[in-house]
């Protein structure tokens, strides 16, 4: 399988299978486009309990399971919002944990679970859900960024302090905590909202520059009432 990003704005991966029974899954409705020789097949990819979770995680219940018939067929995945697709190979990381919706698409050998935040405060307070994505296996994964990508590589005990809606993903050694936004005047009238996320290294982070649920929110304030 190889693929290619296309575009900017609204960018989509395209892949190419070599051969024939070579695959890739995604959740419902993120195929863009696809050539004549690739067999569709929905599933709970898992089971109902696994796809559940996947929904409690932001994704759908059903994934969507595409295989080439013939060497050389092609198919693309597009993004949802504005942004960056990051192509990661999951063998080489070791595994990632990431926020609910970064998910497009992947080979068959990544696996998705949901996983629980260590403490009940960082779920429910998060802003992110007490259930996040834990991404394992062997091959490449796809993951939506909105606005463009940061990464950054934190150092044993480094601490990054992130609005909770800019993170994207980060890896397993990395421990992921929430954090109150000290003093009355700064939770009231600093505009940032009650709590931090607290990224802790080592390990890798991605970020994102966008916050596509406040962009979002910004938008639905315009919109006139009656």
């Amino acid at each position: 399988m190889r693929y290619k990003i296309i575009g900017n704005t609204m960018p989509a991966v395209e892949v190419l299978f070599d051969q024939a029974g070579e695959s890739m899954y995604t959740q419902s409705g993120a195929m863009a486009w696809m050539s004549d020789g690739i067999a569709m097949n929905t599933s709970t990819n898992g089971g109902l309990l696994k796809g559940m979770g996947r929904m409690f995680a932001g994704e759908s219940l059903f994934m969507a399971n595409y295989t080439a018939q013939v060497p050389g067929a092609t198919m693309a995945f597009a993004s949802t919002v504005a942004g960056e697709i990051m192509p990661i190979n999951v063998g080489e990381t070791g595994g990632l944990i990431c926020q609910k919706g970064a998910f497009l698409c992947a080979e068959p050998g990544v696996n998705l679970n949901i996983t629980f935040t260590k403490k009940f405060s960082s779920g429910f307070f998060g802003g992110e859900g007490f259930i996040l994505q834990d991404i394992s296996g062997q091959g490449m994964v796809f993951l939506e960024i909105d606005g463009d990508k940061v990464v950054k590589e934190l150092a044993p005990g480094e601490v990054l302090k992130v609005d909770t809606g800019n993170v994207v993903a980060f890896e397993r050694s990395v421990r992921y905590e929430i954090e109150t936004v000290k003093g009355f005047k700064n939770i009231f009238l600093g505009g940032e909202g009650l709590f931090l996320t607290k990224l802790v290294g080592p390990g890798k982070v991605i970020l994102q520059t966008q916050n596509f649920n406040d962009f979002a929110g910004k938008i639905a304030n315009m919109i006139p009432q009656k």
